[in-house]
């Protein structure tokens, strides 16, 4: 695939505007030790070898140059707000952490607006900033944590909208061969929550996302769950008669604020598992079973099922495998309530019981969401569990 991609030379970073100054980062005490523990929004334990900041893309080529001259051996590992990701208590690696910052409008007509935002903004960040403007297509996603770099690779959704939507290209290092490129949304290989990078880890270092954004506030997508209602009641508290992005933004915030517990309070990586998709045969087997059963019908005579209504109909909301436990108002969130000294294996652990009793009780496998690292820095895939 990599021949195929568009070579770029351009490391300049492009003269911008940055939002808020709020980014996760490690800290300077974290630094001197390589502690990750305060880097990962599921507070896992993790010390890693070292960890190099990158501020601009120039950053990036020197310490690549040095890398390849030293004939160094150890693994390299990029890790971005550690939203996504499950940490080994140690990371015997290089780990490199894209934190570019800016915004850059690069085109605009009258119907829509082109920005490049580089990898280090935080998301939820940038979503507020585009809608302030005028600037729509990024409303649904609001409230996802995490910064804009990783966004790609796991080509995140929620309420109806996935990134591939917006996304035109992805300006990405590639590690292996020490040469930037430029991906269109084709190259990407986007699929739901997948992705090029998320199937080859560790390959990518992804330094800018481009965008395009319509400015039609009379165009929403408000047909996920209580989004409309929400929306609309606050359209009327405004005096309008339908809802705009920014009342969709305002009503998926709140609905997200209700059921995901922040992980600044009660350190999660957000949906573990993902929304598991079976045959439509299978799905109405279950139904007539489970008439209450949630599903969403898939293009190609499949179903989406919702694994929180699996995991808490099979009367697992709010429990699991201590400190690991689902969340009382979500039972598709993982929560650590041993901050800092849970570790991996604890996560291991939860998973493994509550997949095995979803699987008992409907046959249906649930698979992790979030990247599984290994203590070299390679990916595991052993997410399905009996």
């Amino acid at each position: 695939m990599t021949s195929a991609l568009r070579l770029d030379s351009n490391a300049q970073p492009t003269t911008s505007t940055k939002l808020a100054d709020d980014l996760p980062q490690v800290q300077s005490a974290d630094l001197s030790h390589n502690d990750l523990s305060h880097s990962n929004t599921m507070a896992l334990s993790c010390i890693a070898d070292e960890v190099v900041m990158l501020t601009d893309e120039a950053q990036l080529d020197a310490f690549m140059a040095n890398y390849v001259k030293e004939a160094s051996n150890k693994p390299l590992f990029v890790l971005s707000g550690g939203s996504n990701v499950l940490l080994p208590a140690q990371l015997n690696t290089i780990v490199l952490r894209p934190q570019m910052r800016g915004v850059t409008v690069t085109a605009q007509t009258d119907r829509h607006v082109d920005i490049e935002v580089m990898a280090g903004e935080n998301w939820h960040d940038l979503v507020l900033h585009t809608v302030a403007k005028g600037w729509y297509g990024l409303e649904n996603l609001a409230l996802i944590p995490g910064l804009t770099g990783a966004a790609p690779i796991q080509n995140i959704g929620a309420y109806g909208v996935q990134l591939e939507d917006c996304l035109q290209y992805v300006r990405a290092y590639h590690l292996p061969t020490q040469t930037w490129h430029h991906l269109t949304a084709a190259d990407c290989e986007f699929g739901y929550r997948d992705s090029i990078f998320k199937r080859a880890p560790n390959t990518w270092l992804i330094s800018r996302v481009g965008f395009r954004l319509h400015t039609d506030a009379s165009r929403i997508l408000a047909s996920y769950g209580d989004v409309q209602t929400v929306a609309q009641r606050y359209a009327r508290e405004q005096g309008r008669s339908q809802p705009t992005p920014a009342d969709v933004m305002q009503a998926i915030i709140d609905i997200r604020q209700q059921k995901l517990p922040d992980p600044k309070q009660l350190p999660n990586c957000g949906s573990f598992f993902q929304n598991p998709i079976i045959p439509q045969a299978q799905f109405t087997a279950l139904q007539a079973a489970h008439p209450s059963i949630v599903g969403y019908p898939m293009p190609d005579a499949t179903v989406k099922v919702a694994a929180g209504w699996l995991i808490e109909q099979a009367g697992l909301k709010g429990h699991g495998l201590a400190p690991i436990v689902t969340h009382q108002q979500q039972a598709l969130v993982l929560t650590n309530h041993s901050p800092y000294q849970a570790t991996q294996a604890d996560v291991a652990k939860a998973q493994q019981h509550i997949a095995a009793i979803v699987y008992k009780k409907y046959a249906i496998q649930l698979s992790r969401e979030p990247v599984w690292v290994n203590a070299d820095g390679s990916i595991g895939y052993d997410e399905h569990v009996v």
